[in-house]
């Protein structure tokens, strides 16, 4: 599938939606249904601390650093009405940060060896590139400086209720693959009257292209939450398939 087609389909939603998607899956929130960063303590303390956000949406995860003392936030995202947004959350609150509009695969005026934290909060899965993006990311981060990033489990697009003939009514409660987790083609999603176009990439994807770009994998936490898989009264499809697989996974690394 072509690249430029594929970015230009992914930025022509964001434009368009990102009013829809104003302030969710930030942090705190890692993902859904997911622990969060007040239970994996990923961070730590930021004050003083450069940080720069690949996909960084509407802005919140940047707020939420500033509101621990970060001393500088730059944020990258493909769509200008994302950053829109994000500048006017900001300022809102009494914060700027530096903001470049651009796929997160392109050449960016960006320092190297700058910052002490990069970061994506479902955002890294949109590259069309993985490993060119984590090199730029590796480059970007002054030496043992940390990347934390989260996206979607694999397993969460692989593996799908069983129907009946109805093909609305589960079949006792049972999971199956509907997809080959070894399948990494992209495919188009409708969502919200438009389209997205993704790829599902194997978790052994993500940790090799990190180690070739320079990385060493510190933790991975693919839970769900605490509350989710002890609360009995959500009986939604959504609920019970996070009580049996990761709907979605983090990790962070270090540069060496």
């Amino acid at each position: 599938m072509n690249m430029e087609q594929i970015l230009k389909t992914n930025k022509t939603y964001w434009d368009s939606k990102a009013d829809l998607w104003f302030g969710t899956t930030a942090l705190p929130t890692y993902g859904v249904k997911f622990v969060t960063e007040d239970d994996l303590h990923l961070f730590g303390d930021v004050s003083g601390k450069k940080l720069l956000e690949i996909c960084c949406g509407s802005g919140h995860s940047l707020k939420y650093h500033a509101d621990k003392g970060a001393a500088e936030l730059w944020g990258v995202d493909i769509s200008h009405k994302q950053l829109e947004n994000a500048d006017a959350y900001l300022k809102e609150h009494g914060y700027t940060a530096k903001f470049i509009c651009s796929p997160m695969e392109a050449e960016l005026n960006i320092p190297t060896n700058y910052f002490d934290f990069v970061y994506s909060i479902y955002g890294i899965g949109w590259t069309t590139d993985l490993q060119g993006t984590f090199r730029k990311i590796a480059s970007y981060l002054r030496k043992n400086g940390i990347f934390i990033f989260s996206w979607h489990h694999t397993l969460n697009y692989c593996v799908a209720w069983s129907c009946n003939e109805r093909k609305d009514v589960i079949e006792n409660n049972t999971l199956i693959f509907n997809k080959s987790y070894f399948d990494e083609s992209y495919f188009s999603m409708p969502i919200d009257g438009s389209e997205i176009i993704l790829c599902n990439r194997k978790i052994s994807s993500y940790i090799n292209a990190l180690a070739k770009a320079g990385f060493v994998v510190e933790q991975m936490a693919e839970q769900t939450d605490k509350e989710t898989m002890e609360n009995a009264e959500d009986i939604s499809d959504k609920t019970k398939k996070a009580k049996m697989l990761p709907l979605s996974f983090c990790i962070k690394a270090r540069k060496l």
